[in-house]
C-alpha cells in the first residue's frame, strides 16, 4: 500500500460519574489541544461521557438518553477531526458499552463491547449486554438512523476497529478477525483500574498485540479516582509493530493528559522516536503515587475542605498523613502551585494568588498545614514514644497539631457501666471492654474536628487488621475515607522507610523505629499487635493464600508447613485464629469506610471479596488440620 501518515492522538481524562458539566469539558479540552495537534484521530476513553463507575444507574434508560444528547453537543465540536467518545446506548430494553466515532462533526458509527469484565473488581454483566461479534445493525434515535456493532471505520485508507477495554484481554479477542480484513490500526479505550504492577502486564499486552497483528495499536485510560474507591492511573500507549512509540507518566493530576504521534502505514512502515527502555516498577513509588491522586480526587470531587486525622504515632496513621503530604508534593509538581491550589476549590481568589508567592519549601507546609489536622489522644496506657511519633511527623510535614487525653472520658464510661452492673470492670474479666472503649472514646472529639473544618476524617485501619477484625468498630474505623485499608501492614512498615529513605520525610524516622502496638492495655504488659495476633508476614500469607489464591483451609496449612513458616503446632494455632477472626468479623468489613483498591485484591464487599455475615466459622475445615 502507498504510505499513509497519520497523526495520532490519545487522552487520559479525569472523569466522574454524571458529572455532565465536568466531564464535557475535559472531552472538549481534550479535542481543542487534539486539533491545535493537527490530529486526525482522538481516542478517549471507556464511557467518558457518563463516566464509567455510574453503576446501578446504567440501568436507568434516561441516563443513556442524557448521554445521547451530550453525543450531540460534542459532535459539534470535531471539526475537522476524528475523535473516538465512549457512551452507553440503551436499545431493545439492553444497555450496551459504545465508543461512538464521530468524523469532521458527524456521527459514523458506534462499536458496541463484546466482552464484559466479570471478576475481581468488576460486575460489568449487572449492566450491560455483549454484543455479539460479526454483528452490525441500525437503530434510530432522535429522528436520525446510526449503525452500531462490530465496524471496521477508516481514516484517509487507513483501516481500523476497537477493543475494549477487556475485549483485548480475551483469548478470542477482536483484534483475531480484524486483521484479516485488512485492519491496520487497533483503538482501545479503557477503564482499567490501578493495581500494583498492572502497567507492566497493560503495556505488553498492547505492545504484543501490534506485533502479533503487524498494526498499530493505540490505548487511552481513565485518569485519577473517578467514583470513589478504584483508581484509574491514566495510561496512554502508542504502539506499533512491537514498539513502543509514546507512553505518558502515570498518576497525574491533570484534567486532560494527551499524548500525540506522527504514525506512518505502509507496507513497511517507518518507526521514529522508538522507547527502547522502560525503568523497572518500584511498588513503592506506585502505591504512593496512587494514594495521593486518591485522596486529592476523593476530596475535591466530595467538596470537602481538606482531611482530618486522629495521628496515633503508629503506622497506619502516619502513612495517612504522610500520604496528605505527598498529595501537596504532586499535586503542586503536576499542576503548579495556583491550578493546584484552585482545583482544590477551598481558597478564595486572593488566597490563590498568596500562594503562587511563597518558596517551595514554605509553600508544601503551609498548604498541608491547611489541608491536614491531626490529633494525638492519648491515654494512661500511651506512650511518650508514641506521642513523640506523632508530634514529630505532624511538624516536619507542617500538618496542624492538637493533643489531648481521654482519660477522663473513659473514666466516666467506666464509671456508668460499674454503677449499673453492680461491679469493677477488671482487666482479668473485662480486657475487651476495656481495651475498646478507649478507642470509641476517640471517635466523638475526633468527629468534632472533621465536622467544624468540613473536612474528610479519615480512618486508619489497614488491610491485615481488617481480615481479622483487629479493630474497634466506632473506634479506629471511625472516618469518611479508609485510604490504607486496601494494603497490608507488612507492606506498609517497609514503605514507610522507603518513603524516609527515598522521599525524604524524616519525621517518620520515630514510627520507623517502634514495634506496632494498639497500646490499650497497661503498659507494663508490652501489647504489640503480633503479639495478640500473629506475625504480619504469616497473616498475610494465609490471607492471600485463602482469598486471592482460593485454598482451602487444610491446603493452606500444608503450604505453609512445607516451606516451614513454623512449627506444626504454631502454624495450626495460627490458622485456626485466621479463619476462626475472619469468620466472625465480616460485620466489620462491611461497616468500613469506602476503601482504595490498590493491590490485586483486596477485601472490601463493596468492590472484591463477597462473604456471608453469618456463616459456619470453617468449623469442619479447621478440623482437618488437627494435630
Amino acid at each position: 500500500m502507498e504510505e499513509t501518515r497519520l497523526m495520532l492522538a490519545a487522552a487520559a481524562l479525569n472523569q466522574t460519574p454524571m458529572d455532565w458539566d465536568g466531564n464535557l469539558q475535559h472531552i472538549k479540552d481534550a479535542i481543542t489541544e487534539a486539533i491545535a495537534n493537527k490530529t486526525h484521530l482522538l481516542l478517549l476513553p471507556e464511557l467518558c461521557i457518563t463516566g464509567y463507575g455510574c453503576e446501578d444507574m446504567f440501568l436507568s434508560p434516561w441516563l443513556s438518553e442524557v448521554a445521547f444528547g451530550k453525543l450531540l453537543e460534542i459532535k459539534e465540536w470535531c471539526d475537522n477531526i476524528t475523535v473516538a467518545v465512549g457512551l452507553p446506548v440503551f436499545l431493545d430494553r439492553k444497555v450496551y458499552n459504545t465508543a461512538c466515532v464521530i468524523k469532521n462533526k458527524e456521527i459514523i458509527g458506534f462499536t458496541a463491547k463484546q466482552f464484559l469484565a466479570n471478576d475481581g473488581v468488576h460486575y460489568e454483566p449487572r449492566w450491560f449486554t455483549p454484543w455479539p461479534a460479526e454483528v452490525v445493525q441500525e437503530f434510530q434515535m432522535l429522528g436520525q438512523t446510526y449503525r452500531i456493532g462490530d465496524i471496521i471505520y477508516e481514516e484517509q485508507g487507513v483501516k481500523y476497529a476497537f477493543e475494549i477495554c477487556e475485549d483485548a484481554w480475551r483469548p478470542n479477542r477482536p483484534a483475531e478477525r480484524h486483521m484479516p480484513k485488512g485492519v491496520q490500526l487497533i483503538l482501545n479505550p479503557s477503564a482499567s483500574h490501578f493495581a500494583l504492577s498492572k502497567t507492566d502486564v497493560r503495556h505488553r499486552l498492547v505492545v504484543e498485540a501490534s506485533k502479533k497483528y503487524q498494526c498499530a495499536y493505540m490505548y487511552a485510560n481513565l485518569l485519577g479516582n473517578e467514583a470513589g474507591r478504584m483508581i484509574y492511573d491514566g495510561e496512554v500507549l502508542i504502539a506499533q509493530n512491537g514498539k513502543l512509540i509514546r507512553r505518558n507518566e502515570l498518576l497525574c493530576f491533570k484534567d486532560v493528559d494527551m499524548e500525540c504521534a506522527e504514525v506512518c502505514f505502509s507496507d513497511n512502515p517507518k518507526l521514529e522516536d522508538v522507547i527502547e527502555y522502560l525503568p523497572p516498577i518500584d511498588e513503592n513509588k506506585e502505591v504512593m503515587a496512587a494514594l495521593s491522586l486518591a485522596l486529592f480526587d476523593y476530596m475535591r470531587k466530595s467538596r470537602s475542605r481538606g482531611f482530618v486525622l486522629s495521628l496515633s504515632g503508629g503506622a497506619d496513621s502516619s502513612l495517612c498523613a504522610v500520604a496528605v503530604a505527598e498529595m501537596v508534593r504532586r499535586g503542586i509538581e503536576s499542576l503548579g502551585a495556583v491550578l493546584f491550589v484552585a482545583k482544590t476549590q477551598m481558597f478564595p481568589l486572593k488566597d490563590v494568588a498568596y500562594f503562587d508567592t511563597l518558596p517551595a519549601d514554605r509553600l508544601q507546609k503551609e498548604l498541608v498545614g491547611r489541608l491536614l489536622t491531626c490529633a494525638y489522644q492519648g491515654t494512661v496506657n500511651s506512650s511518650g514514644d508514641t506521642y513523640n511519633s506523632a508530634k514529630g511527623l505532624a511538624d516536619s510535614i507542617g500538618a496542624k497539631f492538637y493533643d489531648w487525653t481521654i482519660d477522663e472520658e473513659v473514666r466516666g464510661y467506666v464509671a456508668k457501666i460499674e454503677d449499673v452492673l453492680e461491679r469493677p470492670l477488671t482487666w482479668e474479666r473485662d480486657d475487651l471492654t476495656l481495651q475498646n472503649i478507649q478507642a470509641r472514646v476517640r471517635a466523638p472529639g475526633i468527629w468534632m474536628l472533621a465536622n467544624i473544618n468540613n473536612a474528610l476524617l479519615m480512618a486508619t485501619s489497614n488491610r491485615s487488621e481488617g481480615s481479622v477484625g483487629y479493630t474497634t468498630m466506632d473506634g479506629d474505623t471511625a472516618g469518611g475515607i479508609s485510604p490504607i485499608a486496601g494494603i497490608d501492614k507488612a507492606f506498609i512498615r517497609q514503605l514507610l522507610v522507603w518513603v524516609q529513605l527515598e522521599l525524604g520525610y524524616e519525621g517518620l524516622q520515630y514510627v520507623n523505629k517502634l514495634q506496632p502496638s494498639a497500646e490499650l492495655r497497661p503498659s507494663d504488659e508490652a501489647q504489640t499487635d503480633e503479639k495478640d495476633l500473629m506475625p504480619y508476614e504469616v497473616l498475610n500469607q494465609i490471607e492471600r493464600l485463602a482469598f486471592h489464591d482460593r485454598f482451602a483451609p487444610h491446603e493452606v496449612y500444608n503450604i505453609l508447613l512445607e516451606q516451614q513458616v513454623a512449627s506444626p503446632n504454631l502454624l495450626q494455632a495460627w490458622v485456626t485464629k485466621f479463619y476462626t477472626l475472619w469468620s466472625r468479623n465480616q460485620w466489620k468489613r462491611e461497616r468500613l469506610a469506602p476503601s482504595f483498591h490498590l493491590d490485586d485484591y483486596n477485601i472490601d464487599p463493596r468492590s472484591w471479596l463477597r462473604f456471608p455475615i453469618l456463616n459456619g466459622g470453617f468449623r469442619e475445615e479447621l478440623s482437618r488440620i488437627q494435630q
